[in-house]
């Protein structure tokens, strides 16, 4: 019965909705091509050959989203993304080179080879086919949530089915000018983060919106309306309705695009981080200053520096970091109540901490594989001893370790930890005949040589074994 009034409720405010648009139409501002920056040759030549071609066979066909909106801010876009009134059977006829992709938007890829151009079919206003009972193209879930949405439009409904006033404008290459049906330039003069529409609908449309406004936010450095940041930390909780494999590409976008360490602050701000990574969250502190809160802070910082930089950074790092200290917390508590050996209590907390880190974000096997790696090496790094420190060098992740290691001791200031960080620094450096001298010294070291000695119990986690 509940289920029924709801649904009801919904279909007369999406009716309300759909009569407003109508009858308050968007007013369309045109930049022409001497008031605005957009060159063709920053443009992709095969994003141009799709525009053309399109416009050759008589159908409509725009430039639109973040590649205009870079391109306007003077910046270089990664990827072109078009809008066309032609429906993806239409492209698939017009381009050998295309394949359609997508169940819950339906898109055509316009294959060159590593290039992909994406191309959307104007959308329309879901709400005038619900309300006709057509369901086939258009569903949603009980909570607002956008299942299926195939309807198609034209150009002014699809600007007003955009996320982000600042993704809404369109580049035409018939006439060379930009068109704004929502207010996306001002927005982007001002260097606001505007929603399109009223943002608890949109919100519980598609969720993910509210880490895209996060995202854009600490990416273009700009300002969130308070309109659209209001409602984010009381519907934060609809993430978990996000299929777990989506988040997880999602928060690579938001921690490892180069501005991770601002997006994990807005993240925190709005009550969105803790659906997606509950194990962490958990073990927040007010003051932010616990040895988890400090490696997760340094982590993105330096990914943030290295990608700067153009260097490579690598998932399974970020979350080897990241989830160092739950798991720590876990194989204590697992030694402590169970009574386990401390090695197989660390190698159980991995367990249970990646589980649950995957139940919220789907981390592929590849990389909850080389997490573990990450981690089992801290507990053997400080072995050193005979030819154990050459056989570690040769590890696959020895390096991921290495520097979980000096991070661990930066964070921590343990004086035995920066010691082994330390040595470990200077035995990578060294060549073969100081790296034995460096092992030889080992056995004149009173710490190391009660390391030598049988022991009765495991390492402690706050020893340098660990």
């Amino acid at each position: 019965m509940f289920t029924r009034v709801a649904n009801f409720c919904r279909k007369v405010l999406s009716r309300d909705e759909a009569a407003e648009k109508q009858a308050t139409p968007p007013r369309i501002t045109v930049i022409p091509r001497d008031k605005h920056i957009i060159s063709r040759k920053d443009i992709s030549e095969n994003a141009l050959k799709v525009l053309y071609r399109l416009n050759k066979a008589g159908f409509e066909a725009y430039l639109v989203g973040g590649g205009v909106r870079d391109l306007l801010l003077g910046k270089k876009p990664k990827d072109f993304d078009i809008t066309t009134n032609a429906t993806p059977e239409q492209m698939r006829k017009l381009f050998r080179n295309c394949r359609l992709v997508g169940r819950r938007f339906r898109l055509a890829h316009v294959m060159f080879g590593p290039e992909i151009i994406e191309v959307a079919t104007f959308r329309g206003h879901h709400s005038d086919q619900e309300a006709s009972g057509n369901r086939q193209l258009s569903q949603r879930g009980q909570n607002g949530m956008l299942l299926r949405d195939n309807i198609f439009g034209s150009i002014e409904e699809d600007a007003q089915r955009r996320d982000l006033t600042i993704n809404s404008l369109y580049y035409s290459a018939a006439d060379f000018t930009v068109r704004d049906y929502v207010g996306g330039l001002r927005d982007l003069q001002d260097g606001i983060i505007r929603l399109i529409g009223v943002p608890e609908t949109r919100y519980r449309e598609d969720p993910v919106r509210m880490l895209r406004v996060v995202r854009f936010a600490a990416k273009l450095d700009m300002t969130i309306s308070p309109e659209t940041a209001e409602p984010i930390p009381q519907l934060a909780a609809l993430i978990n309705d996000v299929p777990a494999a989506r988040l997880f590409e999602e928060s690579l976008k938001l921690l490892q695009a180069g501005h991770g360490f601002k997006t994990y602050t807005l993240l925190r701000k709005y009550h969105l981080f803790q659906p997606l990574f509950p194990t962490i969250a958990r073990y927040f502190t007010e003051r932010n200053d616990s040895p988890m809160e400090r490696i997760i802070a340094q982590v993105l910082k330096n990914t943030d520096t290295r990608l700067h930089n153009g260097m490579r950074v690598n998932p399974a790092f970020l979350f080897a970091a990241m989830l160092w200290y739950p798991q720590l917390e876990m194989a204590q508590k697992l030694t402590q109540e169970s009574g386990l050996a401390y090695y197989d209590a660390f190698a159980l907390a991995a367990n249970e901490v990646l589980d649950e880190a995957c139940r919220s974000i789907a981390i592929p096997k590849r990389i909850t594989s080389l997490v573990r790696d990450i981690w089992q090496l801290q507990l053997r790094l400080p072995k050193r001893q005979g030819k154990r420190a050459w056989r570690l060098m040769e590890h696959p992740k020895f390096r991921a370790a290495y520097d979980l290691l000096e991070l661990r001791a930066e964070i921590e200031n343990n004086p035995e930890l920066l010691r082994l960080a330390q040595w470990w620094g200077e035995f990578q450096a060294a060549p073969p005949p100081k790296q034995k001298e460096l092992i030889g010294k080992l056995g004149s070291d009173p710490a190391a040589r009660r390391r030598q000695r049988p022991r009765r119990k495991r390492p402690s986690p706050h020893s340098d074994r660990a």
